[in-house]
């Protein structure tokens, strides 16, 4: 009956007593029906996967018991995600779906025309969930809210930062992927508003920046994290 995949408080070794949150015990006892001997898959995001068998089976404060590790522990590459913030419900949408596709850090911008807040507890839960349910053994940390420019000012000169440019001419995804090498990475998603001129030119003149195009048609914020994402990935990450 090992069919279900839990996030938990590590760190995971054999014969590991592991206390469950209220929320965890509903859904497996309350919402699953699982009871003291039965089975399921558990990770913590950095000692891969093991096999735990319900050793209390209450609905507020359940245990388990970690008893093998059947997966290794696997990270995605070294890649950040950099978004503005849009709709609740569509930056969630990102979050999870760069917890599938292979992130290694989220981090929400505050741009000239975001408007919308977030709450980047509520988005590591999102996260965790995602990672039980596509079968990754890592959990990308979202990070708290900083401006864009800020960031900009002390970006990492090692760090390659792929920005999907609308406003000029810039190299198709996949021809300027296709010059580059492996390594830190990460990606920039702009607000629905799209960049402001001065963050345009902050962009525009970073050494480290790849200014790329992602088609002809002008994409939803959300919809562009993901074209991004799975660009990249077949280009120079752990797709291929």
């Amino acid at each position: 009956m090992a069919d279900i995949r839990l996030y938990v408080e590590g760190p995971l070794a054999a014969e590991t007593v592991l206390p469950l949150d209220n929320a965890q015990s509903n859904y497996l006892f309350g919402v699953m029906r699982r009871k003291v001997g039965d089975t399921l898959r558990v990770f913590d995001g950095a000692n891969g996967e093991w096999v735990a068998e319900v050793a209390k089976a209450n609905k507020r404060n359940g245990l388990l018991v970690c008893k093998e590790m059947v997966a290794p522990q696997a990270s995605p590459p070294d890649l950040w995600l950099l978004f503005a913030p849009i709709k609740k419900a569509r930056t969630a949408f990102i979050v999870e779906k760069a917890v599938e596709m292979g992130v290694h850090e989220v981090q929400p911008v505050i741009t000239d025309f975001t408007n919308e807040r977030i709450n980047a507890g509520r988005l590591q839960a999102h996260a965790a969930e995602s990672a039980e349910q596509c079968g990754a053994t890592f959990v990308p940390e979202v990070l708290e809210p900083v401006r864009l420019v800020d960031m900009l000012e002390d970006w990492p000169a090692e760090r390659k930062l792929m920005f999907c440019d609308e406003g000029r001419e810039a190299l198709p995804v996949a021809e300027a992927l296709a010059a580059q090498q492996a390594g830190p990475w990460a990606i920039v998603i702009g607000p629905e508003g799209g960049f402001s001129a001065d963050e345009v030119a902050a962009l525009r003149g970073l050494e480290a920046v790849v200014s790329v195009t992602l088609g002809p048609r002008i994409l939803r914020a959300d919809t562009a994290a993901v074209a991004a994402i799975t660009a990249w990935q077949i280009a120079l990450g752990d797709w291929k």
